[in-house]
């Protein structure tokens, strides 16, 4: 479905309603058919029943909410992207790399190497195909102030020449042929290209963070017939601000009840933008666990069941990080060994 479609087409949306419609991201017949009732009468503030009536309509016009064979299945998971780690042994472990149209969530200690991933995949996501890349752009989340474009500079320089310049003649800098990995004016007009397809939020609290989420699919979908459109999506740290707000047993609930709403927010913009999710999570220590690691992700069921895939660093000798695959639904549990230097992300 494109984003051109009239939504003044369906029934009770007149051109007040498709506009405010249209300015919270629902500019497809296919966004508004996975909508809620309350979420679609909160945006374009209208009743419920209304609101109903409006997504029926939408998922007839857009042939979704039915059954499917399992070979129609297949055939629609031949379009997920696998976007590369940089890490051959890691990409490996993951089926080929960190999937599109899915959550993955990475876990550890503080230094572990969690924002590293993010800048790392940042960079990846704009490489050619040929090089483990989507050809795509990203949206970062920042909840901790993590984002540093000098690592990005960092991460894009330390790349091999071949890749470098292939890159540069897929943003335009030159034509093929002409790239020069060790021409100071191409790698500037490179490193702005690159950081001008990251988009950057820096989310304030819970619930600017939740509407960030949302404002990031009205983004994904109008980037989807552009030269780049957004490949990844990353939230770096999700539960950073929610531990910090909701303190003790008694607000539990209530944390856990938006933390699943914002994650389904986000798993909405990678399944209707073929987008990767890359969340980063925070750690606790169980003190009453005597045997094996005591290091437990927070976020508790929720984030373990919405995630689907569940990564865990943890720090080793100096440089070398240790990657353990925790749960994945099609794959076995595996570790794997990277390394974290001035250049990047590399291969032990």
């Amino acid at each position: 479905m494109s984003a051109s479609e009239d939504l003044e087409e369906l029934p009770g949306v007149g051109p007040a309603t498709a506009e405010k419609l249209r300015d919270n991201g629902f500019d497809n017949y296919q966004g508004i058919a996975v909508a809620s009732p309350g979420e679609l009468s909160n945006t374009a503030d209208i009743g419920e029943s209304s609101a109903a009536d409006i997504i029926n309509a939408a998922r007839e016009a857009a042939d979704i909410g039915g059954f499917e064979s399992g070979t129609t299945v297949l055939e629609r998971r031949q379009e997920i992207g696998k976007l590369s780690w940089g890490v051959e042994e890691v990409d490996e472990m993951l089926g080929g790399g960190v999937e599109t149209q899915s959550i993955t969530e990475v876990y550890g200690e503080f230094g572990s190497g969690k924002s590293q991933v993010t800048h790392q995949l940042s960079v990846n996501v704009q490489l050619p195909r040929e090089h483990g890349g989507l050809e795509g752009s990203t949206i970062f989340i920042d909840s901790e102030d993590t984002f540093r474009p000098e690592r990005i500079e960092d991460m894009l320089f330390g790349l091999d020449d071949e890749i470098l310049e292939d890159t540069m003649v897929l943003h335009g800098i030159v034509e093929e042929g002409e790239a020069d990995a060790g021409d100071e004016q191409l790698q500037e007009a490179l490193l702005e290209a690159v950081l001008d397809k990251i988009h950057v939020a820096k989310a304030f609290n819970s619930n600017h963070q939740i509407l960030l989420a949302e404002k990031a699919q009205e983004i994904a979908s109008k980037t989807q017939d552009e030269e780049f459109p957004v490949r990844l999506l990353c939230v770096d740290s999700l539960t950073a601000h929610f531990r910090a707000e909701y303190v003790g047993r008694g607000e539990l609930a209530q944390r856990q009840q938006k933390l699943n709403k914002h994650l389904h927010d986000l798993m909405r913009v990678g399944d209707l933008n073929n987008t990767a999710v890359v969340i980063t999570n925070q750690v606790a220590s169980n003190p009453d666990s005597f045997f094996g690691d005591p290091t437990q992700p927070i976020g508790g069921n929720i984030l373990g069941h919405t995630s689907t895939f569940r990564m865990y660093l943890r720090k080793s000798k100096a440089d070398k990080r240790i990657v353990r695959l925790v749960d994945a639904p099609n794959l076995a549990d595996g570790e794997s060994v990277m390394r974290i230097t001035g250049d990047g992300i590399i291969p032990e």
